[in-house]
């Protein structure tokens, strides 16, 4: 009867121990779930051409994206983008083609709540925030914004779900 009973008593301690350990995975991933929100294609469109980002889910600590834009047949922007948990932190990291020497540019979140999140890096030149957020129509809005040029500025997209 003892020997059941310390038996009993493991399992259960060793049950509850790995269901700690999951629960402590699941929230080291809390901030990118912040994020979910922009996974899927999205697409403005203007005169003066078509901005579309595109967002997949890699796996539970990684969502990829790229964003273009192409005026007439030409790409006039093109950049690639990770969001990626570590830990507790998220980080969004911007590849854009011509610039920067091609080299990453990386923004730490800076704060999220339901349907937005906001990324920093005070040391670029431009920007130094960006902020992608859902509207209340199912659009997705990302602004940058910063100081440029010792004034400050900012820019809005809103982008239609096409997928």
């Amino acid at each position: 009867m003892i020997k059941k009973i310390t038996l009993l008593i493991l399992l259960i301690s060793f049950i509850s121990c790995k269901q700690s350990n999951n629960d402590a995975t699941d929230n080291e991933k809390e901030h990118l779930k912040a994020a979910r929100f922009i996974l899927g294609n999205w697409e403005m469109v203007t005169q003066d051409g078509h901005l579309k980002e595109l967002w997949e889910k890699q796996n539970d600590s990684l969502y990829k994206g790229q964003s273009y834009f192409i005026k007439a047949t030409d790409t006039i922007h093109f950049e690639q983008i990770q969001l990626e948990q570590k830990g507790d932190n998220l980080t969004y990291t911007t590849v854009i083609k011509g610039q920067n020497e091609d080299k990453p540019i990386v923004f730490t979140l800076l704060d999220h709540k339901e349907n937005e999140v906001v990324f920093e890096n005070k040391t670029n030149d431009y920007p130094q925030k960006i902020t992608y957020a859902k509207t209340p129509n199912g659009n997705l809005t990302t602004e940058i914004s910063g100081t440029q040029v010792g004034k400050p500025s900012s820019e809005k997209y809103e982008m239609k779900k096409i997928k």
